[in-house]
């Protein structure tokens, strides 16, 4: 699995990760509020990203390439303030050049849809970036 403490610290695990599929869950509480007390948009904009970017780099990784989020879009549709979610990701389309993921972040408690977004990613060379793809477990 690909890791990063910056995922870590958001509090999304992932379950699954292949080429075309993505599956992670998070966790969500007080340290992800907005001063009003809801759960912060940017916290599912940052599970749409690293869902989808995990797995369009697994998809490409033999290709000695990783793929950079250029576009995200993130609908926030339900406010919650706190509990587990659910984080899957699909791939729409795989290209030579580039990607479009899909994400759907689902309340585990009650099945609610809580956010979506969809991530165009570029494929771009590993090279020459540092810790490229990160540690793996």
């Amino acid at each position: 699995m690909f890791r990063s403490a910056f995922v870590e610290s958001a509090g999304l695990a992932f379950t699954e990760v292949t080429g075309t599929r993505v599956r992670g869950e998070m966790q969500l509480g007080p340290e992800h509020h907005t001063p009003w007390g809801v759960v912060h948009g940017g916290g599912y904009t940052t599970a749409v990203e690293s869902a989808a970017t995990v797995g369009a780099s697994a998809a490409i990784a033999d290709l000695g390439q990783v793929a950079v989020g250029v576009a995200n879009n993130t609908d926030f549709l339900r406010p919650i303030t706190a509990g587990t979610v659910q984080v899957p990701a699909e791939a729409i389309q795989q290209e030579r050049s580039q990607q479009l993921w899909q994400v759907a972040v689902t309340s585990v408690d009650n099945a609610k849809l809580i956010a979506r977004g969809r991530l165009r990613l570029a494929n771009v060379p590993a090279t020459g970036l540092p810790n490229t793809l990160g540690k793996q477990s």
